[in-house]
C-alpha cells in the first residue's frame, strides 16, 4: 500500500509542483569529497568484496522552494538512478546481492549501521547521500520521527533482500557479479564514484 510520501510524490510528477526537475537538480548537487568504506565478511552479511561504500556529506542543496525528496530523486533519475522510493531504512540487517543502492537523507536524522553487527554506525541527515555497492549491509538502528530516505538503483541489476545465512551462498556467487553502475548517482558520468570503484582491488 502506498505511504503518504509516495502519494505525494505521484501528485509531484502530475503536477510538476515543488519539483526542480532533471536539469535544475543537477545544480542543486554540491561538490563534496566522498568519505569511502570498507566492510568485511561478517559471517552473516558478506559486503562487497572489492568496492567501498561511499558517503558525500551534505551533497545536496536542500532549499524551502523544492519538496526535498523530489529534489533528490530528479537528481538520482538525471543521472540514470531510478525505481526510487521514500520511506525509512528497515530496522533489521539486510542487504541486496544483485543490485547497488543509493540513499539520499531528504528529511531529519537517522543512526544507521553499515556493513552487518560489525559494521560502523553514521549518522546521516539531510543533504546526506550514501552508495552502497551490492552486498554491503545496511540497518537503521534509531531516527527522527520525520526521517525521510529517498532510494534508487542503477538500471543494470535485480532487486533482492538478503537477510539469513541461508541466502549467502547464492550471494556470494552474484554480488562480484553485478556490474558498476554507469553514472554515480549525484554527480553524473565524471563523479568520484566510478573511479572508486573501478580501482578498488
Amino acid at each position: 500500500m502506498p505511504t503518504l510520501e509516495d502519494l505525494k510524490g505521484y501528485a509531484e510528477r502530475a503536477t510538476g509542483l515543488r519539483r526542480p526537475g532533471k536539469r535544475k537538480a543537477m545544480d542543486l548537487a554540491q561538490v563534496r569529497k566522498p568519505h569511502t568504506v570498507r566492510f568485511k565478511d561478517d559471517g552473516l552479511v558478506p559486503n562487497h568484496p572489492r568496492w567501498p561504500l561511499v558517503l558525500y556529506r551534505s551533497a545536496v542543496n536542500l532549499d524551502a522552494r523544492h519538496d526535498a525528496a523530489a529534489v533528490i530523486e530528479d537528481l538520482f533519475e538525471a543521472n540514470g538512478w531510478g525505481d526510487a522510493w521514500r520511506d525509512g531504512i528497515y530496522d533489521y540487517v539486510h542487504y541486496h546481492s544483485r543490485i547497488h543502492e543509493v540513499l539520499g537523507i531528504a528529511r531529519g536524522k537517522g543512526r544507521v549501521r553499515f556493513g552487518g553487527k560489525k559494521g560502523r554506525i553514521f549518522t546521516l541527515k539531510a543533504g546526506d547521500i550514501a552508495v552502497l555497492p551490492a552486498g554491503t549491509g545496511h540497518q537503521c538502528l534509531g531516527a527522527d520521527d520525520d526521517f525521510l530516505v529517498v532510494g534508487a538503483y542503477p538500471p543494470v541489476g535485480t532487486y533482492d533482500e538478503c537477510t539469513t545465512v541461508e541466502d549467502r551462498p547464492r550471494a556470494l556467487k552474484s554480488i562480484p557479479k553485478t556490474p558498476p553502475p554507469r553514472k554515480d548517482p549525484v554527480y553524473g558520468a565524471g563523479g568520484p564514484l566510478l573511479k572508486l570503484w573501478k580501482k578498488a582491488k
